[in-house]
């Protein structure tokens, strides 16, 4: 085993889905060539000296302990402690940096990349037997980050970041994971540079969804969300309160652009003008139905709209954070619409999920 060693993790992109995953609804995601990295050496003991610069943090603790947490959302510690109950015997010390490409808090699955990379790291450095498929690990980094401290989130980012790639991922446990075959090019990531809070985010979103579900599995005899058509859902629509009559309503519909979108990137029938409108519809969906937008992001939108792209919608649980463009053949002059209209731009890529890189 070298006394040195590197992992990559990479953000990503929720295409459609947005909001959904933590319904046991399907999504479309991909992974983007923004990483977190973990640069780590070997040490003569057990303990774990990690920097990150990128946020100004310090930590230092024994691997070979139970690790309590030192603050919420501590999931440096709740990974070691959740791989050592999967069967890792953590006693290898290693000096730890950690940096990052990925916007942080922006809904570009940051935290997610760094539990992946993190239990990717655990698994190659530390004595034990435990599965190591990239499905294994994103359901690791999953008990790590949202089981651990009983928080809202799905698991898309954690699955995206691992598997890597394009991907339809069926959220209602067991998680399925299918690869898309469409050969997609032209995003432009734009940070709004308006933070934003994801588990209250998320937290409100649910709770006035499932109120909306409830009273419809009490009308409609076998209600299923994911199978239910919205023509026979609105039937019953005006007995939810209106706040809760628009969320579900936006639901519906943006399962079932998750579902159009699914057919046309699985069965070559991609039509990139098709596919901007859709994003677009998502986006209308999450800012007026789920009201989780934000002018900043709708202005980045609007600019990016103006500059050439086809299409274009928030990215994460909203509220701040980014958006996304889908601008072929005009990534750059994108980047510097999103630049002069106040965010920051980055022109990205499709990549792989987690990995070993060469430092050099």
């Amino acid at each position: 085993m070298s006394d040195s060693v590197c992992i990559s993790a990479p953000g990503r992109l929720c295409l459609f889905g947005e909001h959904q995953d933590f319904l046991g609804l399907s999504v479309i995601a991909c992974a983007i060539d923004r990483d977190i990295k973990i640069s780590a050496t070997r040490r003569t003991d057990s303990f774990f000296r990690i920097q990150m610069p990128d946020i100004g943090a310090y930590d230092e603790f024994d691997g070979a302990r139970e690790l309590e947490y030192l603050h919420k959302r501590d999931y440096i510690r709740s990974a070691v402690n959740v791989m050592r109950r999967q069967g890792l015997v953590i006693t290898r010390g290693y000096d730890v940096t950690i940096r990052g490409t990925i916007p942080i808090n922006a809904g570009t699955a940051s935290s997610s990349a760094l539990v992946v990379a993190w239990v990717k790291f655990l698994i190659a450095t530390q004595p034990g037997e435990v599965a190591d498929s990239a499905a294994d690990i994103a359901r690791y980094a999953y008990l790590a980050e949202v089981v651990e401290f009983q928080e809202p989130g799905g698991m898309m980012d954690h699955y995206t970041s691992s598997l890597g790639g394009l991907l339809h991922i069926d959220c209602m446990q067991p998680v399925s994971v299918a690869p898309l075959n469409a050969d997609l090019d032209g995003f432009v990531l734009g940070e709004s540079l308006v933070p934003k809070d994801t588990t209250s985010v998320l937290q409100a979103s649910r709770m006035a969804t499932m109120a909306g579900f409830k009273l419809l599995a009490r009308r409609i005899p076998g209600f299923d969300i994911r199978t239910t058509p919205l023509e026979q859902a609105e039937e019953f629509f005006p007995e939810m309160p209106p706040e809760t009559r628009r969320l579900v309503r936006a639901q519906f519909i943006n399962r079932d652009l998750c579902r159009q979108a699914r057919h046309m990137l699985q069965d070559n029938h991609f039509d990139s003008r098709t596919f901007g409108q859709m994003l677009l519809e998502h986006h209308a969906r999450l800012r007026d139905g789920l009201r989780v937008s934000h002018p900043k992001l709708d202005a980045l939108i609007e600019a990016s709209l103006k500059a050439g792209a086809l299409g274009g919608k928030l990215n994460g649980s909203g509220l701040g954070g980014c958006m996304f463009a889908y601008a072929p053949g005009c990534q750059e002059q994108v980047k510097q619409a999103i630049d002069a209209a106040g965010g920051r731009g980055h022109v990205v890529k499709l990549r792989g999920g987690v990995c070993h890189v060469d430092e050099h």
